[in-house]
């Protein structure tokens, strides 16, 4: 049997990789709560020892480890221990809310077409980090947020949902910020409810809804 198959038979457990507060991890979890998306937390990771994710899985009594990429030899050691914990907990799908770590081979390998991020601007525009603000010294009238599969380029992967919010002209970063934020709230958890019920098809660049 195809190992995607054998994750749909059962509730979808979830991975999630953060590094900051976690403002997107609790939307989801607030989310299944609600029954809102059929799928469960089983862990959280993140490379910040502070970071407040690893605070809000604990609450909500949701694994959570801090693993210090400073404590490898390397990246691929790194996350070779990430790929672990994550098949340790039957993880079907990573989502990584604001995980300030570029994902490689091996985490990709592992979870290929099965790893999904949420990225402040319409993607292809302005990846990397602050994207709110490259919005802003562009002078575009529209941003927005992103969801997206992973792969080897940088916020670039297959679009699987899009939010746009106005640009208004006494915008600031941290205005545009906070906007745009209540947008990735709403379209993470959606995101994530769709690939539990196996709507999502990768077609080359293209991710169709079925």
């Amino acid at each position: 049997m195809n190992p995607i198959q054998i994750y749909f038979m059962s509730k979808l457990k979830v991975g999630v990789l953060a590094s900051g507060r976690g403002s997107n991890l609790q939307a989801l979890i607030d989310a299944i709560n609600k029954k809102e998306v059929d799928a469960q937390i089983a862990v959280v990771i993140s490379n910040k020892g502070d970071a407040q994710a690893l605070d809000r899985a604990r609450k909500h009594g949701i694994n959570a480890f801090f693993i210090n990429p400073s404590d490898f030899e390397g990246r691929d050691a790194y996350e070779r221990r990430l790929v672990e914990i994550l098949d340790e907990h039957e993880v079907g799908l990573v989502v990584l809310a604001g995980y300030m770590l570029i994902v490689g081979k091996l985490v990709l390998e592992a979870y290929r077409n099965r790893i999904i991020n949420i990225h402040p601007a319409l993607i292809p525009c302005f990846p990397g980090l602050r994207a709110q603000k490259q919005a802003l010294d562009f002078g575009v009238q529209y941003s927005g947020c992103t969801v997206h599969f992973v792969d080897e380029s940088l916020d670039s992967g297959p679009i699987i949902l899009q939010a746009v919010v106005p640009v208004f002209e006494n915008d600031t970063e941290e205005l545009l910020s906070k906007r745009i934020l209540e947008e990735e709230h709403r379209i993470l958890p959606k995101a994530v409810k769709l690939f539990s019920e196996n709507r999502l098809k990768v077609d080359g660049r293209r991710v169709r809804l079925t």
